[in-house]
């Protein structure tokens, strides 16, 4: 009797469905998936070259200088201020006059971060009328 010889088959994984399952997987992440979006600052802007004449008496100016140091514009002079005063000082003036535009102004060495956290203060002090000045150059 002759012994027939095994053909022995080798294990193998079936990858014809790969692609598919890959496909899968990406559409799945991609629905499913959420992009944080920066919000930014919710400032409305006017048309460029708008502008309109506003009594002095109706303006306050908050001045960041280079050292990220707040100062407020009373009477014609700088007035220093602490940054941790400014919602106070911004409160004070708001009821004394409702028609305020408090007008910021900073130096092109001042921090962005200083900047916004103005911003914010402003904000929490009520201020609805907020002007942002150019800086002088």
């Amino acid at each position: 009797m002759r012994s027939q010889k095994r053909v022995r088959v080798l294990p193998e994984i079936p990858t014809a469905s790969m692609a598919d399952i890959a496909f899968l997987l990406i559409v799945f992440f991609l629905t499913s998936t959420s992009m944080n979006q920066d919000k930014g600052l919710s400032l409305y802007l006017p048309a460029m070259g708008e502008s309109k004449e506003v009594a002095k008496k109706n303006i306050c100016n908050v001045w960041i200088n280079e050292a990220d140091e707040v100062a407020i514009y009373e009477e014609d002079q700088l007035k220093p201020l602490a940054f941790a005063a400014l919602k106070g000082e911004i409160e004070r003036r708001l009821t004394e006059n409702g028609k305020l535009i408090v007008s910021v102004k900073s130096e092109r060495g001042a921090t962005y971060r200083t900047f916004v956290n103005v911003l914010d203060e402003l904000k929490l002090a009520g201020a609805t009328r907020i002007s942002i000045a150019s800086p002088e150059k």
